[in-house]
C-alpha cells in the first residue's frame, strides 16, 4: 500500500502578515492539499500566541469543510482538559453532520499556550489535567451513547444524533499518552514536530500495550513531523532557516511577531549554543529536495511502523509552502 500524507496546519503568521490573511491561506492550502490527494488536513490549537492564528479548530474546521469536498478534516487538537466533554462531543457532532463520514478529533492534554492563557481558560480555576482519562471515556460516552448507567448523567444525548460520528484520536509526545492510546483502544499520534526524541519507542509501546476497543480492533499509529522540500537541497535549507530560528526564539522566550523571513533567519548571529539547539531541532524535521523527502519519509514509516505521516510546514512565504506539498506530492505519488 502505498504511503499516505496527511496535513496538519497550525495556521502561522509571517511577520507582515495579518491572521486574517494567515486563516485564509490555511483555507486555501485544505483546498490544494485536497486536489493533491492528501488523505486528512487537521488544524491545531494554540491561545494567546502572536505566530499562530488558530486557537478555535471547531470554529475553523466548520469553514475548511465547507470549502472542501473529500479530504477528511479534523482537530489535531482539541486540548480536552481546558472543556466539557459534552461540549466537545457537541461540536464534532454538528461538524460530523455537516462533514459526513470525514470528520476526526485529534485531542490532547497540552495546554497550548501559555499559563496566563490557561487561567483566562479557566476563569481562574486550576486546570483539571488529572482528570484527562475520565474525560476521554466521557467523549466517548456522548459520541457513541454509550454512557454507562452508573454514570450521574447517564441519559443525557449529545445532539445532533448523527450517522457518523468522528473518529477520536490520541495526541502526544511523551510515552503517557502512548499507554494511554493503548489501554483505551484508539488511535494514536506521535508529535515528533514538538519532541525530537523517544518516539520510535513509544510507537512500540503503544503497539505492545493495545487493547481491541469497540472504536479499534487492532493498532493504528501516526507521526506528525515538521517537513520543508523544495526544488533542491539548497533552496530546502535556506527556507527552513525560517523554521530555525522560530523554534529557537520560542524555547529562549524571544518576542516574536511571526515567522521571521529566511534572510532575517540567515543575518541572525547565533552563539555556538544556538546552533547546537539548531541542529538538535533538525530531529523535528525533514528538509530536502523532493528524492531526499521522499527517502527521509520512507525511512520514518519504518521506524515507526506506519503507513501514514501528517506533514507541519511552515514558511515565511506561502508560496513556498504550497510548493513543498506539491514537491512531496509529484515525488510520492508522481
Amino acid at each position: 500500500m502505498p504511503l499516505q500524507l496527511s496535513v496538519l496546519d497550525q495556521s502561522p503568521i509571517a511577520e507582515g502578515m495579518t491572521a486574517e490573511e494567515a486563516l485564509q491561506n490555511t483555507v486555501r492550502l485544505a483546498q490544494f492539499v485536497e486536489e493533491l490527494g492528501y488523505k486528512r488536513f487537521w488544524v491545531s490549537e494554540h491561545h494567546d500566541a502572536n505566530s499562530l492564528a488558530g486557537s478555535s479548530p471547531e470554529v475553523l474546521l466548520g469553514h475548511i469543510g465547507a470549502k472542501t469536498s473529500r479530504i477528511r478534516i479534523g482537530s489535531g487538537g482539541v486540548m480536552l482538559p481546558h472543556y466539557s466533554a459534552y461540549k466537545v462531543a457537541e461540536n464534532f457532532r454538528v461538524l460530523a453532520g455537516l462533514a459526513p463520514g470525514r470528520v476526526d478529533l485529534g485531542i490532547g492534554r497540552a495546554p497550548g499556550g501559555m499559563p496566563r492563557a490557561t487561567m483566562a481558560l479557566q476563569d481562574g480555576r486550576p486546570r483539571p489535567v488529572d482528570r484527562y482519562p475520565q474525560q476521554i471515556d466521557d467523549l466517548l460516552g456522548y459520541l457513541h451513547d454509550t454512557l454507562p448507567p452508573v454514570h450521574p448523567l447517564y441519559g443525557v444525548k449529545a445532539t445532533p444524533m448523527v450517522q457518523s460520528p468522528p473518529d477520536v484520536w490520541l495526541l502526544g509526545s511523551s510515552s503517557e499518552t502512548a499507554k494511554l492510546a493503548a489501554d483505551k483502544g484508539l488511535p494514536y499520534v506521535f508529535a515528533q514536530f514538538i519532541n525530537g526524541e523517544g518516539g520510535e519507542h513509544y510507537m512500540r509501546l503503544y503497539r505492545e500495550r493495545f487493547v481491541p476497543s469497540p472504536y479499534l480492533h487492532e493498532p493504528r499509529g501516526m507521526v506528525a513531523v515538521f517537513a520543508i522540500c523544495a526544488e533542491t537541497d539548497e533552496k530546502a535549507e535556506w527556507i527552513a532557516g525560517s523554521l530555525d530560528l522560530t523554534l529557537l526564539m520560542i524555547e529562549q522566550g524571544m518576542a516574536l511577531n511571526g515567522t521571521p523571513s529566511p534572510e532575517k533567519a540567515a543575518a541572525y548571529p547565533y552563539s555556538p549554543y544556538e546552533r547546537k539547539r539548531v541542529e538538535d531541532n533538525r530531529r523535528r524535521m525533514i528538509v530536502g529536495s523532493p528524492a531526499r523527502v521522499k527517502d527521509e519519509l520512507h525511512r520514518l514509516s519504518e521506524a515507526y511502523e506506519t503507513e501514514e505521516i501528517m506533514l507541519v510546514t511552515i514558511t515565511y512565504d506561502f508560496n513556498d509552502k504550497l510548493a513543498s506539498f506539491r514537491l512531496i506530492a509529484e515525488a510520492m505519488w508522481g
